[in-house]
């Protein structure tokens, strides 16, 4: 089994380090290391150190740094707009993506999204949404933490901004003849993935997407949930891009 990996602002400069706070307490609580047992320190920008536990205290533990590394951001970069769900499936689709690699999420405020993102209950979803990622990114030992956007979420006109800007943007869309598997990819820059809500991408949405250089794509003749489809396509790409 891999060593756990720990979240902290900055990697530590010298050779010894004391975790705390909230990764010092699940550190030393939760998941109960003890001294000679290895773990991972990680910046969420690349940065990378391998550390061995000397000590472990109430809610702390000291480590000494045995190597560190940086690993570079990802090129193409993936980000997927993804339709605000109801419910729970949001966080799903959030915690998978993030898991296979997304490196940035945009909670999109679709004409069908059941679930509105509104003032106090807006700014406390975004906040689900990015501690989701945070999570699912140590659980997947990634060194870069996924961008959750969004203000707290995007409109139409932002997402289709976005694809406007992009080396390439995809629609998933269970009426698109092209395929995601066989689209032609770019060698740099960004991809754009637009994922819709339960009730799908609307006419005057995929128009205003398409306008701005996206294109539709299908995944195969299955209809996906909107927790998976974005997970599912993501699996395409990485592959292809030569991630996996």
């Amino acid at each position: 089994m891999s060593a756990p990996l720990f979240l902290v602002d900055d990697l530590p400069a010298g050779s010894s380090y004391t975790l705390t706070g909230p990764e010092g307490h699940h550190a030393a609580t939760v998941q109960r290391l003890r001294a000679g047992e290895a773990l991972i320190l990680a910046d969420g920008r690349g940065g990378l150190a391998t550390a061995e536990v000397t000590a472990v205290g109430k809610g702390a533990v000291e480590v000494r740094v045995t190597a560190r590394e940086h690993t570079a951001a990802a090129d193409p970069r993936l980000v997927v707009a993804q339709g605000i769900a109801k419910g729970d499936r949001g966080e799903l689709a959030v915690q998978a993506m993030t898991e296979i690699g997304v490196d940035e999420i945009l909670p999109w405020a679709a004409t069908r999204s059941v679930a509105q993102w509104r003032g106090e209950r807006g700014a406390k979803s975004l906040q689900k949404w990015a501690a989701t990622a945070r999570e699912a990114a140590k659980q997947a030992r990634r060194a870069w933490l996924p961008v959750v956007g969004g203000d707290p979420d995007c409109s139409t006109k932002q997402v289709a901004a976005r694809l406007a800007d992009a080396a390439a943007g995809f629609v998933l869309h269970e009426e698109a003849t092209v395929r995601l598997a066989s689209a032609e990819l770019p060698s740099s820059g960004e991809i754009v993935l637009v994922v819709g809500p339960e009730g799908g991408i609307a006419d005057a949405e995929r128009a205003a997407f398409e306008e701005a250089g996206a294109v539709a794509v299908r995944l195969g003749r299955e209809v996906l949930r909107t927790s998976t489809a974005g997970v599912a396509a993501l699996a395409v790409l990485s592959a292809r891009l030569g991630r996996w």
